[in-house]
């Protein structure tokens, strides 16, 4: 069986062409890269260029067609932190389904550190070791611990080249002061997490992704093969990294990609990666970083080959036959479990402090936390419309411990958690009953802004809290995030549950 993962990064676009062997090997055929930088300029203004958006497609269509002459069996693509963030993410995804016939799958930070994950671990002799996994992309940097057998925890960061490059506003030499402010803003958005890992223990560091492999070369100065994704098991010191960071950012990118190693593609953003991969193995405490050549996309095949593989045993998942049933069917379809429950989560938060308003009960309650862990399976089928392929496999999946009116109400909920709501002259919602279509609109209504409040599918909003007024409710919103992206898509989506109530909605940051 031969099998293409597709890494649509922040900073560049990865395919890889597998030969799968027995057991979980496979083969490398091809591998493919282009530093199309599709994130430039994204976290400054929440957009995709024109011009990156373009090349992302042309790229992606490249890929797909040179997958096909070599007869694979199927594509995986995975998109990350630029098409995550982008408001025009979204577009993006809908012209690749278009124009380059695939359904790119749009994963979370948490979904992407346990796939690099899975992928070093296949590449490093872990043995007996618990091992902290650092990957910096362009958007995000993911942290991990694990061992041989389990992943402990695995979150991502709001921490990338690309990011930083946004931030800094030019390639340049950095002053003193523009290095210790960044020096700073990586602190505080690292520290948390990094106490996580500290508090968790790890006997090693593993660094993996383009950045800390193209550190790495000029750091070992393997001149007669400059090659980044040639180093893995190589060992790095912090001291060498140091002075290759202060050499880094007092030259501009023309010097920079004259050190053997650095790559003029990544010229313009590598001192910042020095200077954040320096300060994460301080937050760490580590003095030392073991380099694989692991990746996100050798992870996505493993994922593949377990999947096909194995049969889930989530059988024994959730508290009763209801909740059993939809965690089936997650798994099933794929569906990231953790995810959903954050967005349950929130959902419930606003459902029971806007009761006063609604009057709903324990069923509509129930209904609203169910259809929250399977609104998305459609995903599964194809990106394009999978809010109605997610109404047909729920209305098909003989969901135990559920009524047939049961069963058709979430299917509509499924339906209508994103783009239109519900409008009378939509064929299937008219069929409803007039107690249905009422539950359907406050329901979706409710479930639109919990979906949007993790836009990012970084789960940082922790916390709701609703003021109803005589004319708005305000939804003060609680993170210790920058959220101004689900606050932008809460927004958005709030016109259903605002007209359901009859208030204006207005969110706001807690």
């Amino acid at each position: 069986m031969n099998l293409a993962a597709i890494d649509i990064g922040t900073n560049s676009i990865h395919m890889i062409l597998v030969k799968v062997q027995e057991g979980n090997r496979f083969d490398i055929l091809m591998q493919e890269k282009s530093m199309v930088k599709l994130g430039l300029g994204v976290f400054a203004n929440n957009e995709l260029s024109p011009e990156a958006l373009e090349r992302g497609v042309e790229t992606v269509k490249k890929y797909v067609q040179l997958a096909d002459q070599y007869g694979v069996d199927d594509i995986i693509v995975s998109a990350t932190s630029a098409s995550r963030e982008a408001k025009n993410g979204r577009e993006f995804l809908d012209r690749l389904i278009r124009e380059a016939g695939i359904s790119p799958r749009l994963i979370s930070g948490k979904e992407e550190a346990r796939l690099i994950f899975l992928a070093v671990r296949q590449a490093i002799a872990i043995k007996k070791e618990k091992v902290l996994v650092l990957d910096i992309g362009g958007g995000s940097t993911e942290a991990v611990v694990g061992d041989q057998h389990r992943v402990y925890f695995g979150n991502s960061m709001k921490l990338g080249v690309l990011r930083l490059l946004d931030k800094v506003g030019h390639s340049g030499p950095l002053t003193e002061e523009a290095q210790q402010d960044l020096q700073g803003h990586i602190r505080q958005a690292a520290s948390k997490l990094m106490e996580t890992v500290r508090e968790s223990g790890f006997d090693r560091v593993i660094g993996t992704s383009g950045t800390i492999r193209s550190l790495a070369e000029a750091c070992l100065e393997k001149t007669e093969n400059p090659d980044p994704e040639r180093v893995n098991a190589e060992e790095i010191h912090l001291d060498d990294l140091i002075q290759l960071r202060n050499k880094l950012i007092r030259a501009n990118p023309d010097t920079r990609a004259a050190i053997p190693g650095i790559s003029p593609n990544r010229s313009d953003a590598i001192h910042l990666g020095a200077l954040l991969l320096v300060e994460l193995l301080q937050l760490a405490g580590a003095d030392r970083i073991t380099i694989s050549d692991a990746s996100l996309r050798d992870g996505m095949i493993l994922h593949y080959i377990e999947k096909h593989k194995l049969q889930i045993g989530s059988e024994t998942q959730g508290k009763n036959l209801r909740e059993k049933s939809c965690i089936w069917l997650a798994n099933r379809y794929e569906t990231e479990l953790d995810a959903k429950k954050h967005v349950s989560g929130l959902a419930l938060q606003l459902f029971d402090q806007l009761k006063s308003l609604h009057g709903a009960g324990d069923p509509e309650r129930s209904l609203l936390y169910h259809a929250a862990l399977i609104y998305d399976v459609g995903l599964y089928v194809k990106f394009q419309d999978y809010h109605k392929h997610s109404r047909y496999i729920i209305d098909h999946s003989q969901l135990r411990g559920f009524t047939n009116e049961e069963v058709l109400v979430l299917g509509h909920l499924a339906r209508y958690h994103r783009k239109k709501g519900p409008r009378k002259k939509h064929k299937k919602f008219k069929r409803l009953s007039p107690a249905q279509r009422n539950q359907v609109r406050l329901l979706a209504g409710i479930l639109r802004i919990a979906i949007g409040l993790d836009k990012t599918k970084n789960q940082w909003v922790q916390t709701v809290y609703c003021l109803p007024g005589r004319s708005a409710i305000e939804i003060k919103v609680f993170a210790e995030e920058n959220i101004a992206l689900e606050l932008w898509e809460a927004r958005r989506f709030s016109d259903t549950l605002s007209h359901f109530l009859k208030k204006d909605i207005r969110l706001t940051m807690g």
